[in-house]
């Protein structure tokens, strides 16, 4: 009887994180993920230092998640591997190990856009999606991470369609590069939700900006923030440390305002059914929990991926090349990295 699975090898090299997965079908039977935290020490990530711990992760993380998923390299039926965005250097270590490993194999190789392999975690088959359901077609995701904001109508499993972004910074950005104005060691994205949950959101408020469209900005919060701090301290220089869960509460509603503002335009504009969030931001507790009372408020249905899947892993790269594999999108191995690859 003919073996219907499809077993893809993912991986995940775009920033500082070495990611392997192996996929059964939508599974996840092994996701496996080395950081790198070196770079806390230069208060964010060093592109040379990035590639060159790729090339020292990448074996031994392939090897634990064919191990830990118990599958030998004969059973694969396609490596996949992010073609971009991302940096240079680090792209380049996954992408040469991709295609040598199709190419010993003899197996296609797929590539995928680590944008939208962020949306697509969504449909990876686990216990909570398969309890909670999947995205129904059209469904609006907002993206959101260190690199992109992005609000994208998704039509289809490969066919999306971006309504709006930032035309600067990104929302991580405005997140890490606060908390290092604060001294907080880098990622500071996560130290801020974690002081916040004690902090008065309403204690202090920050400059807001207004795009044409759907699009944000955040340069100029990131600006504004700066001076209010810089303000502040020279009236009190302890005052970071007295007002700093104050402080991040409510630098946090505020950016969190910002991007909930226009996604309420964009579900009413659009009429819009069923709202996503992805992205490394996407683990912020705050902004689960307004995604959760917009679902009241607009009486839509919300999905919230999982926390292992909101900061850069294989298993999104994997669903993603799933779908892929099943129209025999395939790559070449003349194929070359797109740091600046587009959705």
């Amino acid at each position: 009887m003919q073996n219907l699975n499809t077993y893809i090898l993912a991986i995940e090299s775009s920033c500082d994180d070495t990611s392997c997965a192996v996929m059964k079908n939508r599974q996840v039977l092994s996701n496996v993920t080395a950081n790198q935290h070196i770079h806390a020490q230069y208060g964010g990530v060093v592109p040379e230092l990035a590639s060159r711990d790729h090339q020292k992760n990448i074996v031994p993380v392939v090897h634990a998640a064919l191990k830990k998923a118990n599958i030998e390299l004969k059973d694969l039926h396609a490596i996949a591997i992010t073609r971009g965005p991302g940096l240079m250097g680090s792209l380049l270590v996954g992408i040469s190990f991709a295609k040598s490993l199709s190419l010993a194999l003899a197996i296609p190789l797929i590539e995928v856009n680590h944008l939208q392999a962020h949306i697509l975690a969504h449909f990876i088959e686990d216990e909570v999606t398969l309890a909670n359901g999947f995205p129904q077609f059209p469904f609006l995701c907002l993206t959101v991470s260190g690199g992109h904001t992005q609000l994208v109508k998704v039509n289809d499993y490969l066919q999306v369609e971006i309504l709006g972004q930032t035309i600067d910074d990104a929302v991580g950005e405005a997140f890490d590069k606060a908390a290092k104005i604060m001294g907080l060691p880098y990622p500071g994205g996560p130290l801020i939700d974690r002081h916040a949950k004690e902090g008065d959101p309403s204690k202090f408020k920050f400059a807001s900006t207004k795009v044409p469209g759907y699009d944000y900005s955040f340069s100029g919060i990131k600006t504004s923030f700066l001076y209010f701090i810089q303000n502040n301290v020279q009236k009190n220089a302890n005052f970071v440390a007295e007002n700093l869960k104050d402080i991040c509460a409510s630098y946090q509603q505020h950016l969190i305002t910002v991007l909930l503002r226009t996604t309420k335009q964009v579900i009413k504009d659009h009429s819009i059914k069923e709202l996503a969030i992805a992205g490394g931001v996407s683990a912020n507790s705050e902004l689960r929990l307004q995604i959760l009372a917009l679902e009241k408020e607009l009486t839509i249905r919300t999905y919230l991926p999982k926390f292992e899947y909101c900061t850069d892993n294989a298993a999104m790269i994997g669903i993603t090349a799933y779908f892929k594999y099943q129209k025999k999108e395939f790559s070449g191995l003349d194929m070359v990295p797109l740091p600046r690859m587009i959705l």
